[in-house]
């Protein structure tokens, strides 16, 4: 369930982001956010109904949503209802990029109206930045979550300074750590992303052992993967265009990523690389334990030869392999190969680099 607290994003500059770009920040009232959950209980109620209706004994399985939404004609307000039920009905999600930024109480009043009206939701989860946690003592993280808030994801990026004053985040490593240390303190669970790829050719050996520096301080239950995207419309787009900022390619990328977690060191945070933008899905596991693991993964892409390592590349870029296992597929990767035969045919290696660019621009 998306539950919009706030309009858009208090800060609004960081050079690698796409969203909010000229849309004012505001917080939304208690009143506006209760009579919007009042609304999705409305469309659940009349979801039930219908499913009684058609014999599904008030069922919202994925047969009888598929059925009641088939019925239900052009209603986004039951689509949006149904697609949540689809996923069981069992989290929300708090909109928009920094919801800890509202008056404690005020989101207090709105979890806890969530909680009464969905008594059977989860987990519920919010965006915030470093800089508004840092801001909130650890009696109200704890006041949020005793009113029914369970994760907060936090946009760490980086953990050098040099890199975050690059791309203009409004935090340092010092922030990042305050903020995430007051999060894990209140008991609530702290999920940061981290971007590989951010530092760029001349930085990435500070960012990636910077950022496994102030990951080691605080020690976030999820460390999640977003790699670095360059599309058009950002500012960092238009560095890269004047020259100002020189983007690594996957393979680069790769090694930035195992330097980064090479250098985790007590700590037992659970990555995860959960996003298209991301080379290698299978970088995934518990630290410490899984650690050898994930590097094994790593390590297993630099180490192949340059045709095989091109091909996966392509692959998964283009969709034709979703995890490096499928190299050794011989459907799959016959895909992987002919499509890359097909991009040198109209350019040679340079082309394959600049579609792949122009692929990987397309996500956020």
């Amino acid at each position: 369930m998306l539950l919009r607290v706030t309009r858009n994003c208090p800060w609004n500059k960081c050079e690698f982001c796409p969203v909010y770009k000229g849309s004012r920040f505001s917080r939304r009232k208690v009143s506006e956010v209760k009579d919007d959950i009042r609304a999705m209980a409305y469309w659940r109620d009349r979801a039930v109904e219908d499913s009684w209706r058609l014999g599904f004994g008030g069922r919202l399985d994925v047969r009888t949503i598929q059925t009641v939404y088939q019925r239900s004609g052009d209603n986004p307000y039951m689509t949006s209802i149904l697609v949540w039920m689809t996923g069981r009905g069992k989290t929300a999600f708090l909109q928009d990029a920094d919801n800890l930024i509202l008056k404690p109480e005020d989101l207090v009043e709105m979890l806890n109206f969530l909680r009464q009206t969905f008594p059977a939701i989860e987990r519920v989860t919010t965006y915030s930045r470093s800089r508004t946690c840092g801001k909130r003592t650890v009696e109200e993280l704890v006041m949020l979550r005793e009113a029914g808030l369970d994760r907060v994801h936090v946009g760490l990026e980086s953990g050098s300074d040099t890199v975050l004053e690059f791309v203009k985040k409004g935090a340092t490593g010092k922030i990042h750590i305050r903020g995430g240390r007051v999060v894990k303190e209140s008991g609530l669970e702290l999920s940061e992303y981290v971007m590989p790829g951010l530092g760029g050719r001349a930085h990435w050996e500070e960012h990636a052992n910077e950022t496994a520096r102030v990951l080691n301080a605080i020690d976030p239950h999820f460390i999640r993967i977003r790699s670095l995207g360059v599309r058009k419309g950002i500012i960092l787009y238009d560095r890269f265009q004047e020259g100002e900022f020189d983007p690594m390619n996957d393979v680069e990328i790769a090694k930035e990523l195992r330097l980064m977690i090479e250098s985790l060191e007590g700590i037992n945070s659970y990555v995860v690389s959960d996003h298209i933008l991301n080379l290698l899905p299978e970088v995934e596991g518990r630290l410490p334990d899984d650690k050898e693991k994930i590097l094994a993964v790593i390590d297993e892409f630099l180490e192949l030869d340059p045709e095989p390592q091109m091909t996966y590349v392509v692959g998964r870029r283009f969709g034709l392999l979703e995890t490096l296992a499928e190299l050794n597929d011989p459907v799959q990767s016959s895909a992987a190969r002919r499509a890359l035969q097909k991009l040198r045919e109209q350019g040679g290696d340079e082309y394959v680099h600049k579609a792949i660019r122009e692929i990987t621009s397309r996500f956020i």
